[in-house]
């Protein structure tokens, strides 16, 4: 019952407005009181995760359902952030990104919220992990372009640190690197992050590099052993088989010797990121 967790006076589906309108009510009292000094803002909208209960600003607008209306409220929501940057004339000096924390729960009356990728959230297939990374910056990010670059969300805190000219401690950003070249469009020589580390809700690790993706283990949440799985094991690659169908595990030893020595390391010193 959700309602033991709720203060008086709650209402859920007035939750977001209400967070949309203190954002933009912080962003104007910031530029009023310190028009030279930065702010940063973490804006983490509820919808459309559940409870699924548009208000009345959004309801029956999608013409898709309740969960639908909560994806025009999100709409609404960035749009309104991004209206008040444009009126104070501060576009052109503020980086916006729009991500989300985590793949899609399962898909609702035949629609298939994570498209062609397998599985779901908290899951270590790709329709568990793989999020949308939009980044809005006037004069700075080229409207329209897009990277292959494979970047990580903990990669925010070296990125914003980068921007503002934060020198991080040394054992700080265990796994954070700065993708401002990558947001910027700078020709890259070689892959900003050596790889990258995910893991499910029920601890499976994965290690992604390049092209290559390894799981240690055979199911998607938690279990060591799938039934009639011919590996212990999975390994894909992404750029043929960004579904996840063809485990490829007995096919390159050498590959999953590679990557699993490479996991084992980051596992040993705490951190994928080199010390600075």
């Amino acid at each position: 019952d959700r309602k033991l967790y709720m203060v008086a006076g709650w209402r859920h589906e007035d939750a977001d407005i209400e967070f949309t309108n203190r954002t933009v009510n912080f962003i104007e009292h910031c530029i009023k009181n310190g028009p030279n000094k930065p702010f940063f803002v973490y804006l983490p909208l509820s919808v459309p995760h559940i409870p699924w209960l548009p208000p009345e600003l959004v309801k029956g607008k999608s013409k898709a359902g309740p969960r639908g209306d909560q994806v025009v409220l999100f709409d609404w929501s960035v749009g309104e952030v991004i209206k008040t940057l444009d009126k104070l004339g501060i576009s052109g000096n503020t980086l916006v990104i729009i991500t989300s924390d985590n793949g899609p729960r399962e898909g609702v009356n035949g629609h298939k919220s994570a498209g062609g990728l397998r599985g779901l959230k908290g899951g270590i297939w790709e329709g568990g992990h793989r999020v949308p990374f939009i980044a809005r910056w006037l004069g700075k990010i080229k409207a329209g372009t897009t990277s292959d670059e494979v970047v990580c969300l903990t990669d925010l805190m070296a990125t914003c640190a980068a921007i503002v000219g934060a020198e991080l401690p040394r054992d700080a950003g265990q796994d954070s690197y700065n993708i401002l070249p990558a947001l910027l469009g700078e020709q890259l020589v070689e892959p900003i992050r050596e790889a990258t580390v995910h893991h499910s809700g029920g601890g499976v690790f994965a290690i992604r590099q390049g092209k290559w993706k390894l799981i240690l283990g055979t199911e998607e949440h938690g279990a060591d052993r799938g039934p009639r799985c011919g590996a212990k094991g999975q390994l894909y690659d992404l750029s043929r088989d960004l579904g996840e169908q063809n485990n490829l595990w007995n096919k390159h030893p050498d590959i999953v010797k590679r990557l699993e020595a490479l996991l084992k390391k980051y596992k040993e010193q705490g951190r994928s990121n080199r010390f600075r």
